[in-house]
């Protein structure tokens, strides 16, 4: 399973804390009649090999999700994602789904930077995610000055489960340094962490760290392949984890 795993990530798309999207959203607004397809693929090469509570060890898991975003004005698009998994000795599974709502300052108001912000609510099921049921909130601000490409994400993270709503918001932080190093290629370091409830964070050691060298290729006008891997600084981060995000876009303007 890792060497197939390895090879169609070399051929196809986590936050630290998620492992179905590796992602730091960008300032991305979509035109009415327009959308973009997107597949995330990620496999923890060397993640935890018990169980946390009812959450399966995520060691040698394979996750594969697919996405579908509608642009619905100038300044705001919404998304859906289905949410698949292969865990050693079983059959690849359903794991849940998550909408999505993504808003966005429309360029007209001339700010000196990008400002967005992407609402998520997701349903896992049990064995993927304690909490079963979660809301994010997630705030975006992006700067782009000539090649170098600034991106950040502040997400405030809440269980809507019975233990979810006793533990308060969590606190994630992302971000993104991208060179573009031609017109089709732009390497990059991305950044991840988990710091725990707002209120109280937590302890060094419990919280999530986790840096992502990679680059985004754009194999042609309408088809971009992300893709890295991920290492863990901590022992509560998986300590080795490759992605790959393919995103197709596709409408009426296309």
């Amino acid at each position: 399973m890792r060497v197939l795993a390895l090879l169609f990530l070399c051929a196809a798309a986590l936050r630290a804390q998620d492992p179905f999207e590796m992602i730091v959203f960008e300032y991305d607004p979509l035109p009415f009649g327009e959308f973009t397809y997107e597949t995330h693929l990620n496999y923890v090469l060397d993640g935890t090999k018990e169980f946390d509570g009812a959450v399966a060890p995520t060691q040698d898991q394979l996750h594969y999700s697919t996405e579908l975003t509608m642009g619905v004005t100038e300044s705001f698009r919404a998304g859906a994602v289905i949410m698949t998994a292969h865990r050693p000795g079983g059959p690849l599974e359903y794991a849940g789904f998550r909408l999505l709502p993504h808003f966005y300052a429309p360029r007209s108001w001339h700010l000196p930077l990008n400002l967005g912000f992407v609402a998520e609510y997701s349903s896992e099921r049990p064995g993927f995610e304690d909490n079963t049921h979660h809301l994010e909130l997630r705030g975006i601000v992006e700067k782009h000055i000539r090649r170098l490409q600034l991106d950040g994400n502040l997400t405030f993270g809440h269980g809507l489960t019975r233990s979810g709503t006793r533990e308060g918001w969590d606190t994630e932080p992302s971000g993104r340094v991208g060179w573009q190093l031609t017109r089709r290629l732009t390497p990059s370091v991305e950044y991840y962490a988990s710091l725990g409830p707002v209120n109280h964070f937590s302890r060094a050691h419990d919280q999530v760290y986790l840096i992502v060298p990679g680059a985004d290729w754009k194999i042609s006008e309408h088809l971009k392949w992300s893709f890295g891997a991920g290492f863990g600084l901590t022992d509560a981060t998986a300590h080795l984890v490759l992605k790959s995000r393919l995103e197709f876009e596709f409408g009426k303007e296309r």
